[in-house]
């Protein structure tokens, strides 16, 4: 007899409704999972992926419509790891809406929401941790051991884990711009669980989690958000009226402001931004993950934001 659906998704395709664990009786074992909501992050993988692997029991990859061969690209570099048998591939072939507008005008239920997304790729998860992570995000060793460590000791209470991410614009193999104007920081591990699960917001999904739940904010300087400045970045996002002018998205704003500084040759003139050459033969992601970071002076982030500011915006 088939476990009860916890959420049927709206368009009545049944291979999309979302069953968490706990409802089909399925036991969730010790460990951490991370999952991948991907489109077309081929480029980006094999940095992002080693660390991870290394970091965590298993790797759940869900691929929304990519045209690049990332999941390929995801198996080929597993198995290059010696980590394939920890890799679960999925297909999810609905368009999703951008975050924004688009987000607060699709049911919440849909195919086609960022939140019912969220849910169903959640849902596969079988350990009593899980790690929401994105296809642009590289792990430095330091952040790969501590996220190792860590997850056994979460094992034994019910936390969640904060860690600053930086953004790094890489202009071409040899040069970047660190963006270290603000603490991004923002929940990435969470425990299992039906307090824990995904909500609507107005421009994007959000994981709930009850009152009083332990908070762990790791240091900074563990990872990187790689943008590319020959590619769309904002492609997910609409780029125009309130989704980037409102205060409540400062960060997507942020981030627009610096591409554009950056294209037109301004970067100096905006703040916060710090230009990293990498030396010749190393390409700047292994140059800023693997020896920049680590011997940068902390604190790396002072705040340029005012804090009337900063304090309506999300964390």
């Amino acid at each position: 007899m088939p476990a009860p659906v916890d959420i049927a998704c709206l368009e009545g395709l049944s291979d999309f409704d979302v069953t968490w664990p706990w409802t089909a009786g399925e036991p969730l074992a010790p460990g951490l999972t991370c999952v991948f909501r991907v489109r077309n992050e081929a480029r980006n993988l094999p940095w992002v992926l080693p660390p991870v692997l290394a970091a965590v029991d298993h790797v759940l990859l869900v691929d929304n419509g990519s045209d690049d061969g990332t999941a390929d690209v995801a198996r080929r570099v597993a198995d290059e790891a010696g980590a394939g048998d920890r890799l679960t591939v999925l297909d999810y072939p609905h368009r999703v809406s951008r975050a924004g507008g688009e987000h607060l005008a699709t049911p919440a239920t849909s195919v086609h929401s960022l939140t019912h997304f969220y849910n169903w790729s959640f849902s596969h998860v079988r350990t009593a941790y899980s790690m929401k992570w994105d296809g642009d995000m590289v792990l430095t060793g330091e952040g790969s051991s501590i996220l190792r460590d860590l997850s056994w000791q979460l094992q034994a209470t019910e936390a969640i884990v904060a860690m600053p991410r930086h953004p790094l614009t890489v202009v071409d193999e040899s040069t970047g711009w660190l963006d270290l104007s603000l603490r991004f920081l923002e929940p990435w591990v969470y425990p299992m669980g039906p307090e824990f699960t995904f909500v609507k917001a107005f421009d994007w999904e959000l994981r709930e989690f009850p009152p009083g739940v332990e908070r762990v904010v790791l240091p900074q300087g563990l990872v990187v958000e790689v943008k590319w400045l020959d590619a769309d970045e904002f492609a997910h996002w609409r780029t125009e009226g309130v989704d980037f002018t409102n205060t409540r998205l400062y960060r997507k704003l942020r981030e627009f402001e610096v591409d554009q500084a950056i294209r037109e040759g301004r970067a100096e003139e905006l703040g916060g931004l710090t230009r990293v050459d990498a030396p010749p033969g190393v390409h700047i992601i292994d140059h800023v993950t693997d020896t920049w970071l680590r011997q940068a002076p902390r604190p790396l982030v002072k705040h340029s934001l005012p804090a009337s500011l900063r304090e309506r915006t999300p964390r």
